[in-house]
């Protein structure tokens, strides 16, 4: 897993914002994410042949600039269309089970927020972690309260060397926290998804994490 591929990782569904994900997805390349992620979820989300068409389009869009486009949580399409990889939460398929399922080129990566979680997760092969929330987020109803960037800090000290995103209400004035914590990226929704202009919200992301 190239750490340089997870320095500004882009997550996004067509609930995520109010415009065409597609254009918002060709912005967020133009203003220079390194990873994306299709996360197809909460109410309204497209299911079925409407969320693969959707996946695909994406994709396309990722593959033609060299992005690594990851499913979330759904093993069963990152199969299909042959992802470059799979991310799964705590709650979603264990990793031990989706390992089987997926060749080994696969990325894999894993939500953890506690020692325990990462420790296991990096066991069972994950080839990162996403730690969050950092900070406090709207986008997803069911967030947790934040452990902040000092909890990347601690699981580095606690000899995790996997590569590391923060997520979770990150935007270009806190970024940099997440990094000098010693996470090798973040992780963004709604400051790309949900911003006027994603190109330039995407590029000053990508200052603020290079700074």
């Amino acid at each position: 897993m190239n750490k340089q591929s997870l320095r500004l990782y882009f997550i996004m569904g067509s609930t995520n914002t109010n415009k065409d994900p597609e254009a918002v997805l060709k912005e967020a390349v133009q203003g220079g994410i390194t990873c994306f992620q299709f996360r197809e979820k909460g109410e309204g989300a497209r299911t079925g042949e409407e969320k693969k068409r959707l996946a695909v389009q994406l994709q396309k869009l990722c593959h033609k600039s060299g992005i690594p486009f990851i499913v979330n949580d759904d093993v069963d399409l990152a199969l299909d269309i042959q992802a470059d990889g799979i991310h799964v939460g705590q709650e979603d398929v264990p990793l031990a089970e989706v390992k089987k399922r997926c060749p080994g080129t696969m990325i894999i990566g894993v939500s953890a927020k506690t020692r325990e979680e990462a420790e296991k997760a990096v066991q069972d092969g994950a080839d990162y972690l996403g730690v969050g929330p950092m900070f406090g987020t709207t986008t997803k109803e069911d967030a947790e309260a934040p452990i902040g960037p000092q909890a990347i800090r601690h699981l580095r000290q606690e000899g995790i060397t996997i590569p590391m995103v923060g997520i979770g209400g990150i935007d270009e004035i806190n970024a940099g926290e997440v990094i000098e914590a010693g996470a090798d990226g973040v992780s963004v929704i709604s400051a790309i998804s949900r911003a006027v202009d994603g190109t330039q919200a995407a590029a000053s992301l990508k200052k603020a994490v290079h700074g």
